[in-house]
């Protein structure tokens, strides 16, 4: 069964009206489907390790966060050849497979959580594999770039990165209540998510497509590498979605320890609010300039932070909470901005070093798609080694000094860099009009 489309058009206004948009709006769907399985899993130990100890397991605190922050480097990692295998292989076509090796986590997760004398050494094997959710998003997020024009990508990407974040929510919302009480039911945590598994695969198998267009050599795609917006765009990211995996999974630990008269089932509500507000970051983007908002933003995120440690070290548990959903919202709009800045950044790149002619015009647009992509999945990568360094740096603060206010001063000041950074290359005018006059339009 053959599902690769040879002629796709997104750019011309009278092809998206008649087919593209159609075509894009059911594998946005399936892609959405399948990204809310991947996360889901990849942020299932997040609340499973809450249980452990009810469950028998004499793992320490310290052991209870490397397994939440494990899956967040693994993820991370396999980010990059999930991303390549997009044009490589095709969007449907991986789409099936990284929906399928989805089995090996939650088998493992299963078997493992209803013996109390397994190893630690053994259990981090497995929450290592719970990782391969995590790559999902990038081949996911670089699939759909393609099927958007780029002045619908802002809100697009949202939505497709909103329906996966929701996975964590649905995670620590749901997780809770299917293995009951003190953890008899543990791995109940894992076969919840096993029908899902096999409806995305089959929902991706039968309504999905491959873009031709979208093929290129994997030379060409890390070609990207060398660019410096790359790797700039991936740092911020590591801000805005490095923040939210990060502060997702250490946040029911992290309740359970701050404050330990608190349910920890509390906790979906921090990615659930920044997973609705990801779409409102891009449709903003879209309108006002992925640069301007992302700035603000950052700026927003630093004061939020700032909110967290002072409640933290104050005590107060609403204001606690209600600092740290703020700061969840900020890493959710941050998350939209920062990827509509991609598809600009790039654009007017190809299109500077174009010619005039329709047909070198046509081909910039192509090649800007195909880097635009790239990026999209290094940047999804490296902004994902956050779900491991939060963890690790909050599991270590405590160790150290029995509270996470040394993390919280250190994320503040790493979003004042972001703050920094953004404007230096992305809102100076002497930039964007001496070097990239292009960019000033992208991000007027």
């Amino acid at each position: 069964m053959s599902r690769w489309i040879k002629e796709w058009e997104p750019e011309n206004d009278a092809f998206w009206e008649r087919t593209g948009k159609r075509i894009a709006r059911r594998n946005l769907f399936w892609s959405i489907l399948a990204e809310n399985v991947g996360f889901s899993v990849w942020l299932v130990w997040s609340i499973t390790a809450t249980r452990l100890p009810s469950a028998g397991f004499k793992y320490t605190t310290d052991q209870l966060f490397a397994l939440v922050s494990l899956p967040g480097l693994v993820g991370a990692i396999m980010r990059f050849p999930y991303t390549f295998a997009v044009p490589r292989f095709g969007g449907r076509n991986w789409t099936i497979v990284s929906a399928l090796l989805l089995f090996i986590p939650t088998l493992a997760l299963i078997t493992l959580v209803q013996r109390p004398d397994t190893p630690f050494w053994l259990m981090m094997v497995a929450a290592a594999t719970a990782g391969l959710g995590g790559g999902n998003f990038a081949s996911s997020m670089a699939n759909i770039s393609f099927f958007y024009p780029d002045r619908k990508k802002g809100f697009a990407l949202g939505l497709n990165a909103a329906g996966g974040n929701i996975g964590v929510s649905t995670v620590q919302l749901l997780v809770p209540i299917v293995v009951g009480v003190g953890g008899a039911h543990l791995a109940n945590a894992g076969r919840m998510w096993l029908p899902l598994i096999v409806v995305a695969a089959l929902g991706a198998f039968f309504f999905m497509d491959n873009l031709t267009s979208a093929r290129s050599s994997f030379r060409d795609q890390v070609g990207v590498a060398r660019q410096k917006h790359t790797w700039i765009i991936a740092l911020l990211y590591i801000g805005t979605f490095g923040s939210f995996v990060g502060y997702s999974a250490a946040f029911p630990l992290l309740l359970k320890t701050q404050f330990p008269t608190v349910t920890a089932n509390l906790a979906f509500l921090g990615p659930l609010v920044g997973s609705l507000a990801r779409p409102l970051g891009g449709l903003c983007a879209d309108r006002l300039g992925g640069a301007r908002v992302t700035f603000w933003n950052f700026t927003a995120m630093a004061f939020a932070s700032g909110g967290v440690l002072w409640f933290m070290q104050s005590h107060s548990l609403v204001g606690f909470i209600v600092s740290f959903l703020a700061l969840f919202v900020t890493t959710g709009i941050g998350n939209g901005s920062t990827f509509r800045m991609i598809p600009a950044i790039f654009r007017a790149q190809a299109l500077e070093a174009a010619g005039s002619d329709d047909v070198s015009v046509a081909a910039a647009h192509v090649r800007a798609r195909r880097d635009s992509a790239a990026v999209i999945g290094i940047a999804s990568a490296v902004g994902a080694l956050g779900g491991f360094f939060i963890p690790r740096a909050l599991g270590a603060s405590i160790k150290a000094t029995g509270g996470a206010s040394t993390a919280f001063a250190v994320f503040f000041t790493c979003y004042l860099a972001c703050v920094a950074l953004t404007w230096w290359y992305y809102l100076r005018a002497s930039f964007l009009v001496q070097r990239m006059p292009s960019l000033a339009h992208a991000n007027a």
